[in-house]
């Protein structure tokens, strides 16, 4: 069986770095707020928004395998029950 990192070329996620970057740069900011002893809410709604750029980031990043890495695999009969055995334990543990 071939090791799933060399079945395909794997597609770019770079365009994920600015948010990545983004959401880094927000948890500093957090970090320092918690330093300065702000106000809980102002931590609260900064944290929300961290959270909210890595969904979003997650998102793109799942979407872009589902695209190419799965549809690549379907290609492939032998290997789409794995595939999507990948998939349902993916979709379980964003559930949790």
């Amino acid at each position: 069986m071939k090791n799933k990192n060399t079945q395909h070329a794997h597609p770019s996620h770079i365009a994920e770095i600015p948010r990545i970057n983004r959401a880094i740069g927000q948890l500093e900011g957090i970090k320092k707020m918690i330093e300065e002893l702000r106000y809980c809410p102002d931590i609260l709604i900064q944290l929300k928004a961290v959270r909210s750029a890595i969904k979003s980031v997650e998102s793109n990043i799942l979407r872009k395998h589902l695209e190419t890495c799965v549809k690549q695999s379907f290609l492939d009969e032998e290997n789409v029950d794995t595939k999507i055995q990948e998939i349902k334990d993916l979709l379980d543990k964003f559930r949790s």
